[in-house]
């Protein structure tokens, strides 16, 4: 069974911070803290419409995770350009619709978008690890292959939006995990991932990273930054090794 690791998405700390167009709650300072509380790693997104995380917070955090920095990233080429230039470890690159509120699904890897590709030689030759934001399908797993990547990170909404009722949503992440290794990705998830519907994914052995933002963050409004992730790893963690 691989081991397990939590990556704390921040982007709603800075969601926080651009309500009001101020300097606080800093990202950076809640990524220092997240570390601290035991999160393995720290998950940035800048959206092309820059809606929460701007351009000098994923400077500064280059400049500070001590852990592992993964920057989420559509194909807009000013992005791909300052990505490039941050060389963080590991990108996730994942589709965007300026309506939508959050993330609604995998990317289309039918559409066999040239955008798509140039994104992922750019950021390999940049020497950054390119994981693929994409749907629990073995059709999506089959076409990250096939483009390079070296994982994918699994949509989890369906599992999410119909837990705790949603056995077919959890075998459908099962099966694609398990195809996901045997074709040689390392298998990320997350999306829509709560203290309450986490642990069935965190148990699922060929899984080896999740990525968790809202839940965390809205937690840590009430309880604190440290609590909030101190919390989420204990579950994380103790649902890997009971395997439940």
């Amino acid at each position: 069974m691989t081991a397990i690791r939590l990556y704390v998405n921040i982007d709603h700390v800075a969601t926080l911070r651009e309500a009001r167009r101020t300097d606080e709650p800093d990202p950076a300072a809640a990524a220092r803290l997240c570390e601290a509380a035991g999160a393995d790693g720290i998950t940035a997104h800048l959206r092309e419409d820059r809606r929460h995380i701007q351009d000098d917070d994923l400077i500064r955090l280059t400049e500070s995770v001590q852990t592992v920095l993964n920057i989420e990233l559509a194909t807009d080429p000013g992005i791909v350009d300052l990505v490039c230039r941050l060389k963080p470890y590991q990108v996730t690159l994942v589709p965007e619709r300026r309506e939508e509120i959050t993330t609604e699904g995998g990317l289309d890897l039918s559409r066999h978008d040239r955008r798509l590709r140039t994104a992922i030689d750019r950021l390999r030759t940049a020497g950054c690890r390119v994981s693929l934001f994409v749907d629990p399908t073995t059709e999506a797993v089959s076409a990250a292959t096939a483009l390079g990547a070296a994982a994918i990170e699994f949509h989890t909404g369906r599992w999410a939006h119909g837990w705790p009722d949603g056995a077919d949503a959890l075998a459908q992440l099962v099966a694609a995990a398990a195809v996901a290794r045997s074709q040689g990705l390392a298998v990320h998830a997350g999306h829509g991932l709560t203290y309450r519907n986490v642990q069935p994914v965190a148990a699922i052995a060929d899984i080896e990273e999740l990525n968790i933002g809202h839940s965390i963050v809205s937690r840590a409004v009430l309880t604190g930054m440290t609590e909030a992730v101190s919390e989420m790893v204990r579950l994380v963690r103790s649902a890997r090794e009971s395997g439940r």
